[in-house]
């Protein structure tokens, strides 16, 4: 296992070498440069790896068990094709408030619906940022990560499609540990939204190209994932303001005119589809994920919403700014004390005497 750290992060440093055993784990210290982002750590690993298969895993995450043999299984079975397996996310700091709550639902619907769509329809799909399994060998041959994209993991899960191979998901989970304070998940959607502003960025710099590389269908479902990824958050404030205007609109429900009737049907079939379209793979995956109990948030969408859009406009300065700025998130606030009491009844339980038969 190999931890990659700047070569100035000496409390990071410092902490892992008191924390990780002496044989089996490893300490890469990338060296000092621009951009300072997770995909050039990642970069400066690469060369390094022994193995057939790597895994991505953020410092933060605690995978289920048994989830590195279920990947390895899969890619014995796959044909060479399969690049890349994606484990499921899901927040599990459900306790710390309305934002990890309404979090975990969206990523309910993201990685226990549309992403597992996508993949049984043989369609690319923007990888997580962790709990990702590649072929090595492959990961070398289109040349690792984009340094210079904040999200690298939406763009290397496209960027596999265009060198003729496929990412699938595979049923594991990942519990991961969603922004508690709005400040911190703010800055994590600017970047987000950033990251996908500069993969659709780069994905439509040759479209004829991208249409020949990856074949039209699979073309048109990048083009589509990606744009709806920044078309939604962007469009969200008008979304909600149309509604409560046209509830006031005397023509949309007493329609005058023919025009008025074709206007006022057209308007509401709109507005009903779209809602369905976002609320269907939100009730699937919470029903898949068990979080019907937080029912109630759903109310709160338009806020959580409200918050992305804002985050999705101010990405658009960042853009222009500070473009290979990486906004870190804080991690591992919320299980602190869990982790430390875990800590000390695994301790107990190797002091305490043990019985062989």
């Amino acid at each position: 296992m190999k931890f990659v750290i700047e070569e100035d992060d000496h409390e990071t440093h410092a902490s892992l070498q008191q924390s990780i055993p002496s044989s089996g784990y490893e300490i890469i210290m990338a060296p000092a440069g621009e951009p300072r982002t997770k995909p050039r750590a990642l970069n400066v690993a690469l060369p390094l790896l022994r193995g057939e298969f790597v895994t991505v895993f953020d410092a933060e995450d605690i995978p289920e068990p048994g989830q590195l043999r279920l990947a390895a299984e899969r890619f014995a079975q796959a044909p060479p094709r399969l690049a890349c397996l994606q484990a499921r996310l899901a927040i599990d700091n459900l306790a710390d408030g309305w934002l990890p709550q309404l979090f975990a639902i969206e990523y309910a619907a993201l990685f226990d619906v549309i992403n597992v769509g996508l993949a049984d329809l043989r369609l690319p799909f923007p990888l997580g940022g962790t709990s990702n399994h590649f072929r090595t060998r492959v990961l070398r041959e289109i040349g690792g990560w984009d340094a210079w994209n904040v999200t690298e993991d939406a763009d290397i899960g496209f960027r596999l499609t265009r060198f003729g191979y496929c990412a699938e998901t595979f049923d594991a989970t990942t519990h991961e540990e969603a922004p508690v304070s709005l400040k911190a998940f703010f800055g994590q959607r600017r970047r987000w939204c950033k990251g996908w502003y500069q993969t659709l960025a780069t994905l439509c710099r040759n479209p004829r190209r991208l249409a020949r590389e990856a074949g039209l269908w699979r073309a048109t479902a990048m083009m589509i994932v990606l744009l709806s990824s920044v078309i939604a958050p962007l469009g969200a404030p008008l979304c909600l303001i149309l509604p409560v205007f046209s509830l006031f609109a005397s023509t949309t429900f007493w329609p005058s005119s023919g025009v008025e009737v074709g206007l006022a049907t057209l308007w509401s079939s709109v507005f009903l589809g779209g809602a369905a379209a976002v609320l269907a793979p939100i009730l699937i995956g919470m029903k898949r994920r068990g979080l019907f109990f937080l029912w109630r948030k759903l109310l709160l969408l338009p806020i959580y919403y409200a918050i992305i859009s804002a985050a999705a406009w101010t990405s658009l300065y960042d853009l222009v700014t500070q473009p290979y700025h990486w906004c870190k998130t804080e991690h591992g606030l919320t299980r602190s004390r869990n982790r430390a009491k875990s800590r000390q009844d695994h301790s107990c339980r190797i002091d305490a005497p043990q019985r062989v038969s």
